[in-house]
């Protein structure tokens, strides 16, 4: 052991730390049949917990986790086998369980297998975002987002003077957001176009600076998906490089990590890092 590097040592770890979460999944998975079958009390223990702690380590709020989520998933059978079978974490199914419906379960049980923690939290986020903003009504939502513009008050004293002069500003904003799209889109043509004039050479994998300044000008600091708030990491291809060996600006995007990862698992040969 002393011999041992710290990098095989570290490794050691890592393996054996995968393995010991792999069974206290499967175990956790055992409880609501052991609970059915009140097996704890026929081994001589006093509650289904004290048989969870002493057997696997698993705490008293781990052991309600798993049962409720048995319930929960009574009829989502693809996730209930994820559950049972150890497949996926108490942890993990916990994050999906307020969104699953008999119709989602089987899209829902492929991303709890495919994403890492933080991503399923994003996803599950964009799911009951996209329910609210069905279910609300337009001119409150239209409300709640007047309240988070930040103009300064010399833009809004221009603004009410040029109210007051009988100018309808709705109309002048929109045209000039009109043209600002505009612009952008004649940017990204002209982009696209000299690209294709120079797919004979081969592409390299560094995007431009003039595609990255105007996705930014487009996008902003952040992630490209509408709710979200979180900084853009990543630029990411929605036709993927390795087929298209293009930075068309038509199929880019500005993610954040966790939406990148989520983007990525269209994908089948995309393997996530966890």
């Amino acid at each position: 052991m002393k011999n041992m590097t710290d990098e095989t040592l570290y490794e050691l770890c890592r393996h054996y730390g995968k393995q010991a979460l792999e069974w206290r999944n499967k175990f956790a998975g055992l409880l609501p049949e052991v609970e059915r079958r009140k097996l704890y009390k026929k081994k001589g223990f006093g509650s289904i917990f004290e048989f969870a702690f002493k057997l696997a380590g698993l705490s008293e709020a781990q052991v309600k986790l798993a049962l409720s989520l048995d319930q929960k998933f009574s009829d989502k059978p693809v996730l209930r086998e994820l559950l049972v079978s150890g497949k996926a974490s108490v942890n993990k199914l916990v994050r999906v369980a307020s969104v699953a419906t008999i119709e989602n379960q089987k899209f829902l049980a492929k991303q709890v297998e495919t994403l890492p923690n933080r991503a399923l939290e994003t996803f599950v986020r964009d799911i009951k975002f996209l329910h609210v903003q069905k279910t609300e009504k337009q001119n409150r939502l239209f409300e709640n987002k007047m309240e988070e513009l930040k103009l300064s008050d010399q833009v809004v004293g221009k603004l009410v003077e040029l109210q007051n002069k009988g100018l309808d500003i709705n109309e002048m904003i929109l045209e000039f957001l009109k043209t600002r799209e505009e612009k952008i889109e004649n940017e990204k043509d002209e982009i696209s176009a000299n690209s294709a004039l120079a797919t004979a050479k081969k592409t390299p994998r560094y995007i431009p600076a003039k595609t990255r300044h105007l996705l930014k000008a487009e996008h902003g600091t952040k992630c490209a998906i509408a709710h979200c708030q979180k900084p853009a990491k990543t630029i990411h291809h929605t036709a993927r490089f390795a087929l298209s060996q293009s930075h068309n600006p038509h199929y880019l995007a500005p993610l954040c990590r966790e939406h990148h990862l989520i983007a990525h698992t269209v994908d089948q040969k995309f393997l996530i890092a966890r």
